[in-house]
């Protein structure tokens, strides 16, 4: 036991990486752009995000919907900037070899070779160039619909744009052909852009987090900031610290969210470079809207391993007002829907520092009227730090009026604020108003207010007071807001996640990593021991007879677990095969879009030579090989130990039930059929056939799971991977033969 401790120990420590040492280098310098905001309402930005929209020739909807909608709705919108943050392309192709023949059918044969057709299986994940086409294609489509420059639309990487990639910059790297940074020569991994008013900036920053060596899915799944990608960040990030004379808000944009972006080497992750230089949002994609409609997340000071629901606790009015005192550190995460199924669009508005933003679902066609109420926020989603407190030195200014942006195809004939309160149990409306807008020499948009007096909607209650904005354009068609809950005072509503949602933010799944995985080896391993250690320490037999002299949960485990040490060939197959998880590779795989190398995957990740640096070995892929490792461990090694033990403690229940019918164990008979349910249950051995059912399912599962990994990664089960996809079904149709048979 010591020796195995002194392994497990000396197997924990980090082999070095090179995830985090070699990300995509600055082909050119940061793109740093400044934007003089002209024309009124000089008080408001505004800017459009669309994420995931997986262009595809499988689905030209896709693209085709994206051109007629988004072009239009941009027209109408004007926005300050368009960020399009990641997964441009579907980069899915087929899962075997196919024969090209007439009428533009396939016919799959094998697996293994070279092949260029793209299908909608969703296995083989790597570049298709015509897709990179089409979406150059579309975007230029877009730009001349939208009537906007060009210069003002930002994309970058997603993980799906980065499938197979060896290496950013390089010839496979089609994002840097035929993307709209590449369009306008933007080349590097930060790109900032301020937009400045007479009185206030708006900073945005952009963040290309995606591997260096860009391995194909499922394996490339996390964003890998890199320490040198980190330290750019901050000189963009702190470019306007200097000058003091105009508030900075700052937004940063990215693909990943934070639950899916691993720490650096150095250990600083995205979340402290935020919260060392106030950053108020950051907006990303990757998860889609098929998880959750709350994917988003109310960040605070600290790294936790879990959060539970959007915000950490309840907040209330807690900030301090002395003079000198830390500002609040808070900022928001918010997940953006995707264009590839959900046909999402995200109107972002900054008032006066305040920060807001609209869903549009264009899943039902286009849209006439866009509203985005700008003040009061949404006290669900607002930032501490924006809100007005118990503080006589904070500036009131901004909290005068009811404001909402109004954009519509048609002319705007009228624009009401309502406003509700709810403690009476149903939502009554208390205040309703004709809404003015303001003029200016040059209009960039329609922004309405109302006076109000916000001191008479101060409550402690988050949710007590609703507001909604109405529009009537001059046809008399109305479009309405969500209504929403505020509080001017600053107390933060609470939302819960569901499951779902729970998983994919609220865990930081880079830090549960290995965690997870020696816990379940531990755990197997020595369940797997106990049979030879509890002897040392305990004269108690653990059998059958004893089970049913004293049942107990305990009792129960031991006896199952004894069984099986009692079948060694199995027992020892068992751990062995633990074992090799932990000391050889799982397989060898092609992650790259051209053959060459194949690459070992380990629990540590795919194995790679640094190039020029002689037989060097670095891992890359931490923590992305989750997606296999965790899988295979839960949900086909565990219940594969439980059935294998299960079968063998049926089979001697099922032999002494046997034996004790035939008279040849009386005593043990006698006690096993006080029990007659237990009796007729186990004679029939509807328990066998229940637990071959389970090893159905798991081997159909891990069947499933191999066919999978062999298309993804071009393996032949045979050469590439033979112990990782079959040792489980021999270790499950071994045990199934052993235990057939009870005389």
């Amino acid at each position: 036991m010591i020796l195995l401790i002194l392994l497990f120990l000396s197997l924990a420590t980090p082999f070095p990486t090179n995830s985090d040492q070699t990300h995509q280098p600055n082909l050119k310098p940061n793109s740093r752009q400044v934007i003089q905001v002209e024309g009124s309402p000089d008080s408001v930005a505004w800017v459009v995000q669309l994420s995931d929209t997986h262009f595809s020739v499988h689905h030209p909807d896709r693209a085709r919907d994206f051109a007629e909608l988004i072009g239009p709705a941009l027209r109408v919108v004007r926005p300050d900037l368009v960020f399009v943050t990641g997964d441009l392309t579907g980069t899915y192709q087929k899962d075997n070899c196919c024969n090209f023949i007439e009428q533009r059918e396939y016919i799959c044969w094998g697996i293994g070779k070279k092949n260029h057709a793209k299908s909608q299986d969703m296995l083989i994940m790597k570049q298709g160039e015509q897709e990179w086409i089409e979406y150059q294609s579309v975007m230029r489509e877009v730009v001349k619909r939208s009537g906007l420059d060009k210069s003002i639309f930002y994309d970058l990487r997603g993980n799906h744009d980065n499938f197979g990639v060896p290496a950013a910059g390089g010839p496979l790297d089609f994002f840097s052909k035929y993307s709209l940074n590449a369009g306008v020569g933007r080349s590097a991994a930060v790109n900032s852009v301020t937009l400045e008013t007479s009185d206030r900036r708006y900073l945005f920053v952009g963040i290309d987090t995606t591997m260096a060596v860009g391995l194909r899915g499922p394996t490339n799944l996390f964003g890998h900031p890199t320490d040198e990608l980190l330290a750019e960040v901050d000189p963009e990030l702190s470019q306007w610290d200097s000058e003091p004379n105009k508030p900075v808000t700052k937004v940063i944009y990215g693909h990943f969210p934070l639950s899916f972006s691993r720490a650096a080497q150095s250990g600083r992750t995205l979340k402290d470079v935020f919260h060392k230089h106030s950053t108020s949002a950051y907006i990303c994609g990757h998860l889609h809207t098929r998880l959750g409609k709350n994917m988003k997340r109310h960040h605070q000071s600290g790294n936790p391993l879990f959060q539970l629901d959007m915000h950490r606790k309840p907040q209330g009015s807690n900030v301090n007002c002395s003079h000198g005192a830390q500002k609040s550190q808070d900022f928001w995460e918010w997940e953006m829907g995707d264009w590839r199924k959900s046909r999402m669009m995200r109107i972002l508005a900054i008032d006066r520092g305040h920060i807001s933003f609209v869903d549009f679902n264009f899943t039902s066609g286009a849209k006439k009227t866009f509203i985005v109420p700008t003040f009061p926020l949404d006290s669900r989603l607002m930032l501490t730090r924006s809100m007005l407190h118990d503080c006589k030195s904070m500036d009131t200014s901004s909290y005068m009026t009811i404001r909402a942006l109004v954009f519509s195809v048609l002319p705007i004939q009228k624009v009401l604020a309502r406003v509700y309160d709810s403690r009476p149990g149903d939502l009554v409306k208390v205040m309703e108003a004709t809404m003015e807008k303001h003029s200016g020499p040059s209009s960039r948009g329609d922004l309405y207010s109302i006076p109000w007096f916000y001191e008479s909607y101060m409550d402690k209650s988050p949710v007590r007071y609703w507001f909604q904005i109405e529009a009537f354009d001059i046809k008399g068609q109305s479009t309405l807001s969500d209504l929403r809950p505020f509080s001017v005072n600053g107390v933060s509503g609470t939302v819960s996640w569901t499951w779902k949602e729970f998983l994919v933010l609220g865990c930081q799944w880079d830090a549960l990593y290995y965690p997870l995985f020696w816990l379940f080896i531990g755990f197997g391993i020595s369940i797997l021991l106990l049979p030879i250690v509890v002897p040392i320490f305990s004269k108690k037999q653990y059998s059958l007879r004893n089970f049913c002299n004293e049942k107990g949960v305990v009792n129960g485990i031991l006896w199952v677990l004894t069984e099986l040490y009692g079948l060694r060939l199995l027992w020892f197959g068992l751990l062995g095969y633990l074992f090799s998880l932990v000391l050889f590779p799982w397989f060898s795989g092609q992650v790259f879009i051209e053959n060459g190398e194949r690459l070992y995957m380990t629990f540590r990740g795919w194995v790679m030579k640094h190039p020029g640096e002689g037989k060097k070995i670095e891992f890359i892929g931490i923590p992305d090989v989750i997606v296999v490792v965790i899988p295979h461990l839960f949900f086909i090694v565990l219940p594969t130990i439980w059935a294998v033990a299960a079968l063998v403690a049926e089979r001697r229940a099922s032999r002494s039930h046997f034996l004790a019918l035939c008279g040849k164990k009386q005593d043990d008979g006698d006690k096993i059929r006080k029990n007659s349910g237990f009796s007729t249950h186990v004679g029939r051995r509807w328990t066998r056939k229940f637990l071959i059912a389970i090893c159905v399912v798991v081997l159909l599962k891990h069947f499933q799971s191999c066919r999978h990994l062999a298309i993804a990664y071009e393996m032949n089960p045979f050469l590439q991977f033979p112990v990782y996809s079959f040792a489980i079904p021999v270790l499950l149709l071994y045990a199934i033969y052993k235990t057939s048979g009870i005389r």
